[in-house]
């Protein structure tokens, strides 16, 4: 079959879309014809590999996908061959005692597809079959591939990490990321607000107030801590969500009045930098991270994509063959909300 793989990590000059051999599937598993699958910020960093991420070669990329079920285990029931299905990309046992205790985004075995082994970007790829969601007749495959991963790890962080309430201020710092598009409709859901954008570009900024956003703040020209301050009257927000690090930490934890909460769930900036302690001890702050989300929360955020009050942006749609063009240009950031390949 033909998939989007590395051979080495490095840079893109390594991603080829070639032939691979077709998996196999073990007994609770199912093999699931792609249709389509959609990109993370997490491909890159997968590709430039880190210390301890130890990939079969070559691997096949992409974390989020979409599909139909091609073949089932021995020791699957509840699904068939044919049934529309989305993938929660997380890996769990369902044994250790954070599974048992329905926390298994922190299981001890936690791994992601398309991070820890083979993902999406392929003709065929094997999924445990407790990952699989159904999907209505009518919903488009590719809508379902872009929604897993960022609703999911918006969610976890908004709703169960973060304990957003109704009536509280939230500040997102970046406007056009998958994560960020999920959070917005996300916060408005919740009904909070106002809800404050910061993002890089007036078509960005747009789109988030067409997704819910209050106020939206370029920081290309308006320096956004101090003008966040002056709409909030000194005050600052109940909550920030920054995914970015290095680069805007600083600026978000100035941004939260006192008792405020910083939500994380990455650092596309970079992942060490200085923080003023006096600034958390002083206005006792939060700073609550989590990591992609529960089965359960899956489901549930799955549900509201479905049912049409959340809904994935995708920005553009490419082949399956140009999967390493779509990886150029979600290198080079110009875009909001998903690309997604497709291999229908």
């Amino acid at each position: 079959m033909k998939a989007v793989v590395f051979h080495e990590h490095g840079t893109l000059a390594n991603v080829v879309y070639t032939d691979v051999a077709e998996p196999t599937i073990k007994p609770d598993e199912v093999l699931l014809q792609v249709k389509a699958a959609a990109l993370n910020r997490l491909d890159l960093w997968v590709l430039e590999g880190w210390p301890g991420l130890n990939l079969k070669l070559p691997h096949v990329m992409g974390s989020d996908g979409a599909g139909v079920i091609a073949q089932i285990g021995a020791d699957v029931t509840d699904f068939a061959v044919g049934d529309r299905v989305a993938v929660n990309p997380s890996l769990f046992c369902g044994q250790c005692a954070y599974c048992r205790s329905g926390r298994d985004n922190m299981c001890q075995q936690f791994a992601i597809l398309g991070e820890h082994v083979d993902g999406f970007f392929a003709g065929y790829t094997a999924v445990p079959a407790r990952n699989l969601l159904k999907i209505p007749d009518t919903f488009p495959f590719s809508a379902a591939a872009a929604a897993s991963l960022v609703f999911v790890t918006a969610w976890r962080s908004l709703i169960k990490a973060g304990g957003l309430q109704a009536g509280e201020s939230v500040l997102i710092v970046g406007a056009g990321g998958g994560v960020n598009t999920a959070a917005i409709q996300i916060a408005k859901l919740a009904g909070a607000g106002p809800i404050y954008v910061v993002g890089s570009s007036d078509e960005k900024l747009a789109q988030a107030r067409d997704l819910g956003a209050d106020v939206t703040i370029n920081r290309q020209t308006d320096d956004w801590g101090r003008t966040l301050f002056k709409a909030t009257a000194r005050q600052g927000v109940d909550v920030v969500v920054d995914n970015v690090g290095a680069a805007t930490y600083a600026a978000s934890l100035r941004a939260l009045k006192r008792g405020g909460r910083l939500l994380t769930v990455g650092n596309t900036s970079g992942p060490k930098f200085e923080i003023d302690n006096r600034l958390i001890f002083g206005k006792q702050l939060r700073i609550i991270g989590s990591t992609m989300g529960t089965s359960t929360d899956y489901e549930e955020v799955m549900a509201l994509v479905f049912n049409g009050r959340l809904r994935p942006i995708i920005d553009t749609l490419y082949p399956l063959n140009e999967g390493p063009a779509a990886l150029l240009r979600l290198q080079d950031g110009d875009f909001s909300g998903k690309l997604v390949l497709t291999n229908e």
